[in-house]
């Protein structure tokens, strides 16, 4: 990648000359899979060659190591998320589920509904999840979350518009 695509591919390039074998070493500690831990390993370096700023780390494997550690829980959400989709998938009589190719457009629109999710608090995306996951009412994810029935409402539609944006793109 030249210096043109990336502010800071330079920086890059020495992070991922000096370190990667050692991060790989870690990541396939961390996931037991050597190609998902090179997966995750390319992942992470695209990741800072994405950044707007970057300075160079004074403890660059610690600093790896934490932009792994947010892919890796990425992956492991998602795992779980497919996991908990095809368990639901396996309740449907066969002759009434949905074709394969359905279903993995259904599981691509989950995980991108996940992935702008995670973009949220974590008390707008419990407040969205309990009211459409769990069918709680406003005054009870009020209640539970410390937060006034007006922020319910707010948090709700925080999360109804990820879900918008997931599925049908920037709203103009």
């Amino acid at each position: 990648m030249s210096s043109a695509q990336s502010p800071h591919a330079d920086l890059v390039g020495a992070l991922y000359r000096d370190h990667r074998s050692w991060l790989m070493a870690w990541l396939q500690r961390s996931t037991t899979c050597r190609q998902r831990a090179e997966d995750l390993s390319q992942d992470t370096f695209v990741r800072l060659l994405g950044r707007d700023q970057l300075a160079a780390p004074r403890e660059p494997r610690a600093f790896l190591v934490a932009v792994a550690k947010g892919l890796l829980f990425d992956h492991f959400r998602r795992a779980a998320l497919e996991q908990a989709y095809l368990a639901e998938l396996a309740l449907i009589p066969t002759a009434e589920q949905p074709s394969p190719e359905l279903q993995l457009l259904v599981l691509e629109d989950l995980k991108a509904i996940d992935r702008l999710l995670g973009k949220l608090s974590s008390k707008a995306r419990a407040a969205f999840l309990h009211n459409r996951l769990d069918g709680m009412g406003h005054a009870e994810i009020a209640e539970q979350l410390g937060v006034s029935v007006s922020r319910v409402r707010q948090y709700i539609a925080q999360g109804m518009r990820q879900c918008y944006i997931a599925l049908y793109g920037q709203p103009t």
